[in-house]
C-alpha cells in the first residue's frame, strides 16, 4: 500500500479503479468532504478533482487512483491530493484553437491558490491542489 494511505491525519482516503466514473466517484467523495469541513461552495474543488482524476485514469490507466481532501493547516485553503502509481508529471499545454482536449490543467492553473507534484519514494506521484474553502 502506497504511504499517502498510511498518513494518520485526515480522513479515509478514496481509493479507484482508473475508469470513466472515477471522475463522478471523485466529486461525490469531495462534495461529502467539503460538506464535512463545512464548506458550502465545492465548485472549484470539484473541477480541480475531476481534471485530477480523468489525468490519472487516461494518461496513467493502471492501477488505483487515490484521492485525499484535508485542510491547510496554515491557511483557510482546502488541500486536494490525487495518488496515482505513474512518474510521469502532468504537463500544462500551450493553448491551441485546433485542439480537442488538454486545456484542463491550464484552466485548474488559474482557479486553484497554489498546486504541484510530489514525487514518490516508491512507483508514483502526488499532484495535489491548494483551492480556498
Amino acid at each position: 500500500m502506497p504511504a499517502v494511505l498510511l498518513a494518520p491525519e485526515g480522513p479515509a482516503p478514496l481509493v479507484l479503479e482508473p475508469s470513466v466514473e472515477a471522475p463522478a466517484k471523485a466529486r461525490r467523495y469531495l462534495t461529502d468532504r467539503f460538506r464535512e469541513l463545512g464548506h458550502a461552495d465545492d465548485f472549484v474543488g470539484r473541477l480541480v478533482v475531476t481534471e485530477l482524476v480523468t489525468n490519472s485514469y487516461k494518461h496513467v490507466g493502471t492501477g488505483h487512483i487515490v484521492v485525499r481532501v484535508l485542510l491547510d493547516v496554515r491557511e483557510p485553503l482546502a488541500v486536494i491530493e490525487v495518488w496515482d502509481e505513474s512518474s510521469a508529471l502532468p504537463l500544462v499545454q500551450d493553448e491551441s484553437d485546433d485542439a480537442e482536449s488538454g486545456r484542463g490543467l491550464l484552466l485548474m492553473e488559474q482557479l486553484v491558490h497554489d498546486w504541484g507534484v510530489r514525487p514518490l519514494n516508491e512507483e508514483g506521484k502526488i499532484t495535489w491542489a491548494r483551492c480556498a474553502r
